[in-house]
């Protein structure tokens, strides 16, 4: 019977092999990903003089898969500077993340969804988001420049009078950065890596994270710079290119926020020779967003700008930051026959799905989440605000009429799937006061539409189709004042 034992417990031990690790750096945040056949136990402290993570994971091998972790760091990591893995005592293995600087970690477990087993990931966000540090330092620079300037005219005024002027002056209009705190667990503070792990059997868990990623993307720093928001001057607004005077009246840029669907960890649907939506989503939307940006008195930012993943409801909360006027969700459809085809345009529904497919793409649409890995530990009041069930109908008639304008153009060039805006439950189409559509460009899991989709030719034309559409609902529907839904 003691023999027995022995076997039962070893055979237990190497039951969990970790199959699969992969890295995602971003600029937002960067992601470590292990996916194994069994649930991971683990235990994360962090270490300080140097900065550093350190995990123990219980019950796994130090195989080639663990090992091979520390190869795919890249030098222009954002945040990790390496990671080293060694077996720190009997049943345990531990992963220490070198730091380049401050963090806020975030750790926790995945079940088995779609085509992944069991996953242990470990997100690493700055200590002050990206974004918020872009827009601050947008404001800083904007209330400086205005100060410089009112100081020249009250000179100028009174040089050329001699009359003492009490001159009031407003600075531009900014951008109101409703941010998403987040709270960090608090983590045993050991004095050195060799002090022993208390064996623990559930997961310590860490911060919600806000924004997520797959395999090695390229880090575009410069496309963060790129989406700074920048006020426009009352001459701007008058070379504005729109025939109605009232879209820059408030002397600032029309800001779209553009969202390439899936990325990271969740591919999307993939297509009939290989393509992933991931990929396709963010060429288009980057091809877009270079349009929008050439065009005089508009600016186009991105939720995401490389290969890795951004949770439905970060991708809400980050066009409102930007206090964005519009919102396009940019995908590929797929269904199980090959002969699909055809583009649509759908808008958030508050009483249901118009049509068993919409309700079905909804559905498949919101799974997102689980793919791409969400944690679901803490509670953060932002995002529950965020996606209440709010009285939308202002917001959804804006949406429809946008849908509306954009479905037209791209009838012009790819077949239409419906030949009418389509409502369903879409998460990532639930910002309260943000018109904001969802575009199926065509279905990736048509042969011939998928050629197109990775057609430069045919991508520029649908392009053109999404932002003709676009200048064309400004055209009747200015861009004024925004009143922000209060989030306090």
């Amino acid at each position: 019977m003691f023999i027995i034992g022995i076997g039962l417990t070893a055979t237990v031990q190497a039951a969990n092999i970790v199959t699969a690790t992969r890295v995602w750096p971003a600029q937002d945040y960067t992601r470590i990903t292990l996916e194994s056949n069994q649930p991971f136990v683990y235990k994360m402290s962090m270490i300080q003089n140097p900065d550093r993570i350190v995990m123990d994971i219980e019950n796994i091998d130090l195989n080639q898969a663990v090992k091979s972790l520390s190869d795919k760091i890249l030098a222009s990591d954002p945040y990790i500077k390496q990671v080293r893995v060694a077996q720190f005592q009997q049943g345990i293995v531990r992963i220490v993340v070198d730091l380049k600087t401050e963090v806020k970690p975030s750790a926790f477990t995945l079940t088995p969804t779609g085509e992944y087993k069991h996953r242990l990931v470990l997100d690493v966000y700055p200590l002050i988001d990206p974004l918020m540090a872009m827009l601050a330092e947008r404001d800083s620079t904007s209330n400086v420049s205005a100060s410089s300037t009112a100081s020249v005219s009250v000179q100028e005024s009174k040089s050329q009078t001699n009359v003492a002027i009490d001159s009031t002056t407003s600075s531009p209009p900014q951008i109101i950065a409703e941010s998403s705190p987040q709270s960090v667990a608090p983590v045993p503070n050991i004095p050195n890596e060799e002090i022993k792990s208390t064996k623990t059997t559930a997961p310590i868990e860490a911060t919600k994270p806000i924004e997520t990623a797959g395999d090695k993307p390229e880090i575009k720093n410069q496309e963060t710079s790129q989406n700074t928001v920048h006020v426009l001057t009352q001459n701007r607004d008058k070379e504005s290119g729109f025939n109605n005077p009232g879209i820059n009246r408030f002397g600032r840029q029309i800001v779209i926020a553009l969202d390439p669907g899936h990325g990271g960890e969740d591919p999307g649907a993939v297509g009939a020779t290989g393509s992933y939506e991931k990929n396709i989503t963010l060429m288009i939307a980057k091809k877009l967003k270079a349009k929008i940006d050439n065009e005089p008195g508009m600016r186009a930012v991105l939720t995401r700008d490389g290969d890795y993943f951004i949770p439905l409801h970060g991708r809400v909360l980050k066009a409102r930051k930007l206090q964005a006027d519009l919102f396009i969700s940019i995908h590929a459809d797929a269904f199980t026959n090959p002969a699909a085809r055809g583009s649509s345009v759908f808008v958030l529904s508050e009483r249901g799905a118009t049509s068993a497919s919409a309700r079905y793409l909804a559905k498949k649409e919101n799974e997102s989440d689980l793919i791409g890995g969400v944690s679901l530990n803490g509670k953060d009041p932002l995002l529950a605000r965020t996606l209440l069930d709010l009285s939308q109908t202002a917001t959804i008639n804006d949406s429809l009429k946008l849908g509306k304008a954009v479905l037209g153009q791209i009838g012009n060039i790819n077949t239409l799937h419906a030949k009418r805006v389509e409502q369903a439950s879409f998460a990532v189409l639930k910002s309260p006061d943000i018109p904001s559509i969802l575009i199926e460009t065509a279905f990736i899991s048509n042969p011939e539409e998928e050629r197109k989709l990775n057609d430069d030719a045919y991508q520029d034309k649908l392009v053109m189709s999404i932002l003709t559409g676009v200048k064309k609902y400004f055209s009747t529907n200015p861009a004024l004042t925004k009143t922000r839904v209060a989030l306090e």
